[in-house]
């Protein structure tokens, strides 16, 4: 049959149609502890949702620099929360101090006049500090946290009670009042107090011992005498453990997730009490959180078990497993519930080393080395580390980067993403401590070379790309580039799989990308929202950036 003009027209057209876009079909990402963004906070010093709870127990604003109550509370974390701040930070997880009473007195440790506003300085377990806010307020803060993807860590302490003041007697026969730690070695570190006046409960005791009679007095005052005693005797019952000092912590802390669901704790001090401690409480946090799960399905945000993450102070991921004191006892504190441990060391290897060279090693370490299927929360600044990096916020941008893409969990300390100031004019660790500084961002403020609105910004990006892409903080790491300084993440998990490119170079309008994403396929940079597609193996762009974000679209 011979072929007419039109026929051979149609022919041409199709036969050379250009060939499709590839594309990937990108899957609601899970979430892992071994990615979370833990947003940690100190609730007097983040907002205030409730004027009306500022002064108890008479408490005056006499404290020394930035070492009174300051007004914050749970209610005005719960106002964030709704207000979608930490969901546009892409924050998956909320670290709060210790909410429980606070001594009700101030002590000076060498510092000026300090009430415990930060937490630290327990009272009673069995009851939140009024300045902190009620229970029903700690229930609506982990429900509204749920409803939005987001998971509550308690900060717990076990290895002290707080000062002993007029106000607040000691916790007679419950605890050691000498001698101060010397860190020789496991005995001169576990067996002492921190410091002068902070006494150490004796958590290596399995006598029995009886409740303190100013603890007592204090619930018949309140009209709850009869109801603790009665959960106690069930408490001990259904356990079988002795009326030990630690039994009864034991006890009081995990009461906060069968009562609210909380997901996980961070425990304070680890490394000063005997590791086994670790283990029991654990235990006991794992069935309070699974009882709860079962008798709240409709609630519950997902079917994870309870999760642990320690402060050993000074812990560094090169430790692994294994921590050892001064001296020669060497302890496996993952193998006592933990399943991530607080790195120290991240904010000195960043002062003299490249970023791929710590990222690098953090997933050798953590994928293919002995924290495999263990985790470590990496942090650059923090309420009790006295340098910080980038205490002035001079370096604001790298900072957002280096922490947020570090392989491993990422902490951001409030203000972080504001640039809040870690110099106050005050003594000690007050320095650390500021109230947020929300006034600055409402009216972008403006430092040395940047804005408040526009670092608040970048962090924001880099949040919700973390948060989209588990591959960040748990997946493979894998440098692309040194000029301009590039690297992929890979996760193959189960039926999930995600990979990402990173550009940590500002304002790159062509990148090769052929080792990571196909030919045809179109990525888009997450940091601008400008998509582009693969020719010859590159990416072309035309916005500027701080970085590349790269992910398929």
């Amino acid at each position: 049959m011979k072929s007419t003009p039109l026929l051979l027209l149609f022919i041409l057209i199709f036969s050379c149609k250009a060939p499709e876009k590839q594309s990937t079909t990108i899957k609601e990402a899970p979430f892992m502890w071994e990615n979370a963004t833990v947003y940690f906070l100190l609730a007097d010093r983040f907002n205030n949702g409730n004027p009306d709870n500022d002064y108890n127990f008479g408490r005056k604003q006499d404290g020394a620099t930035l070492r009174s109550f300051m007004g914050g509370d749970i209610k005005g974390i719960t106002q964030k929360i709704k207000e979608g701040y930490f969901n546009d930070l892409g924050v998956n997880a909320i670290w709060v101090n210790p909410l429980v009473e606070q001594i009700h007195g101030s002590v000076d440790e060498g510092t000026g006049k300090t009430y415990g506003f930060h937490g630290y300085w327990t009272k009673d377990w069995t009851a939140l500090d009024p300045n902190f806010g009620t229970m029903d307020d700690l229930a609506e803060l982990v429900k509204t946290a749920h409803e939005n993807g987001i998971r509550i860590l308690l900060d717990v302490v076990m290895n002290h009670t707080g000062p002993v003041t007029e106000q607040d007697p000691l916790w007679d026969g419950w605890v050691r009042t000498d001698p101060n730690c010397t860190y020789q070695d496991w005995e001169s570190t576990v067996k002492c107090t921190l410091v002068d006046n902070l006494p150490d409960i004796l958590t290596e005791s399995e006598e029995e011992i009886e409740l303190p009679q100013h603890l007592l007095d204090k619930w018949e005052k309140e009209g709850r005498l009869e109801k603790e005693l009665a959960e106690l005797d069930e408490f001990f019952e259904r356990t079988g453990y002795p009326r030990a000092p630690k039994y009864f912590l034991i006890k009081w802390i995990t009461d906060y997730i069968r009562e609210f669901g909380v997901d996980g704790f961070r425990v304070d001090t680890v490394k000063h009490t005997e590791a086994g401690i670790w283990g029991e409480l654990y235990a006991e946090a794992l069935k309070a959180l699974r009882d709860w799960k079962n008798e709240n399905p409709e609630e519950k945000l997902d079917d994870l078990d309870f999760y642990m993450v320690g402060e050993i102070y000074n812990y560094s991921i090169y430790d692994g497993l294994n921590y050892t004191y001064d001296g020669d006892t060497a302890v496996n504190f993952f193998d006592e519930g933990f399943h991530s441990m607080i790195n120290f060391s991240l904010k000195w290897e960043l002062k003299d080393k490249h970023p791929d060279e710590v990222f690098t090693t953090y997933d050798s370490l953590l994928n293919q080395g002995e924290l495999k299927e263990k985790s470590v929360l990496n942090y650059l600044s923090s309420h009790d580390d006295g340098n910080p990096y980038d205490a002035d916020r001079t370096n604001v941008f790298n900072t957002a980067n280096y922490l947020m893409l570090a392989p491993g969990a990422a902490q951001i300390y409030y203000g972080d993403e504001t640039a809040r100031l870690l110099n106050a004019d005050a003594e000690g660790d007050a320095k650390l401590r500021s109230l947020m500084n929300w006034d600055e961002l409402e009216i972008d403020a403006k430092r040395d070379g940047y804005s408040i609105k526009e670092i608040h910004n970048h962090w924001q990006k880099l949040g919700q790309f973390r948060k989209n892409h588990p591959s960040i903080g748990a997946g493979h790491h894998q440098k692309i580039s040194d000029a301009p300084y590039s690297f992929s993440r890979t996760l193959n998990q189960n039926d999930f799989k995600d990979t990402v490119m990173v550009v940590m170079s500002e304002n790159v309008k062509e990148i090769v990308v052929e080792n990571v994403f196909i030919e045809n396929q179109e990525v888009k940079n997450f940091y601008t929202g400008e998509s582009s597609t693969v020719k010859n193996g590159k990416l072309t762009f035309e916005k500027d950036s701080k970085l590349l974000l790269l992910e398929g679209v």
